[in-house]
């Protein structure tokens, strides 16, 4: 079984350097629906059993604009433990801001998760996103057959825990393999229905007709 792991596409925020988490979101750029079209492109060669995504707008167009474009396209059905952080008083703020009000915070976020105070700002702590996300792909991966692909449409920040948690790697490395990409794909396989999983592919997006630069990873 393959999980194919997307993130949504870019927005006015992401741009901006603005947290955007599951309290904040603003509208995907124009430009982002022909990156999601060349996604969709991409992920065409691929039959899907099933789709789940963020109810968050962002992730939610993104996911119903790939499966517009897909030939076989499956049923969506969106999940409240896929959202993104409950970033709190940091939801639409200037980076450069939050390290002005809480750099504690906003580097223990970006560099040493194991030792992010979420309390800080009211909201949600690695464990805590790990611990929610969690339950929603094992159910998944137990409900599905050995030789089915599903769809997951998502939000970076939260991907980035989920996916490393699930590869077993400690909550203190969960930054080391690097960000997500806008409307990039990661796939994991399991043949045991959800109790291990193998990295395929990670921030995969050669099929981008552009240069990634840092406002796209998260």
């Amino acid at each position: 079984m393959k999980l194919y792991f997307i993130r949504h596409g870019k927005t006015k925020w992401n741009l901006e350097s603005r947290y955007q988490g599951a309290g904040g979101d603003s509208e995907l750029l124009p430009e982002s629906f022909n990156e999601i079209k060349d996604l969709a492109q991409f992920l065409n060669k691929t039959t899907f059993s099933h789709a789940y995504a963020s109810p968050i707008k962002r992730a939610r167009v993104t996911a119903e604009k790939i499966l517009d474009r897909l030939d076989d396209s499956p049923k969506l059905t969106l999940l409240s433990r896929l959202k993104e952080f409950d970033l709190g008083k940091m939801e639409g703020m200037k980076f450069t801001d939050v390290t002005k009000l809480y750099p504690n915070a906003f580097d223990s976020f970006r560099n040493h998760p194991d030792k992010y105070d979420a309390s800080e700002i009211d909201g949600e702590s690695f464990y805590d996103v790990i611990n929610r996300m969690t339950p929603a792909i094992k159910s998944i991966a137990s409900y599905y057959d050995n030789d089915d692909n599903i769809l997951i449409v998502s939000h970076g920040a939260a991907l980035n825990a989920l996916i490393n948690s699930l590869l077993d790697v400690p909550v203190k490395d969960l930054r080391k393999r690097g960000g997500l990409a806008n409307t990039s794909t990661t796939v994991l396989e399991t043949n045991d229905h959800g109790k291990t999983f193998k990295l395929l592919k990670w921030n995969y997006t050669d099929y981008l007709s552009r240069s990634l630069n840092k406002t796209d990873l998260i």
